[in-house]
């Protein structure tokens, strides 16, 4: 099988969406509070169309149990990007 080298774009564009998921997961962990607010907040303004606004907002109705499945979620989605990330790098440096 082939080995392809991803091109520096690909793999800047995969690292800034890598950069964007470890932002919000700061957020999540050391400014839970105001993360929270502000995306509730969001679901509520009645100024845009949101399919799902329902469906997220009776999710975030129990802040607790939110936050620890968030965060939960945010400790596997950090191991999984860090893991693609190292891929990524080694598959351009190669």
């Amino acid at each position: 099988m082939p080995e392809t080298q991803p091109s520096l774009l690909v793999l800047i564009l995969f690292l800034v969406f890598s950069l964007m998921f470890f932002s919000n997961s700061y957020r999540l962990w050391f400014k839970t509070d105001q993360y929270y607010q502000d995306l509730y907040t969001s679901l509520t303004r009645e100024s845009s169309f949101r399919p799902f606004q329902k469906f997220f907002l009776t999710r975030l109705e129990n802040k607790q149990r939110w936050i620890f499945w968030q965060k939960l979620f945010s400790v596997v989605g950090a191991l999984a990007v860090l893991a693609a990330d190292i891929l990524m790098v080694r598959a351009y440096l190669q």
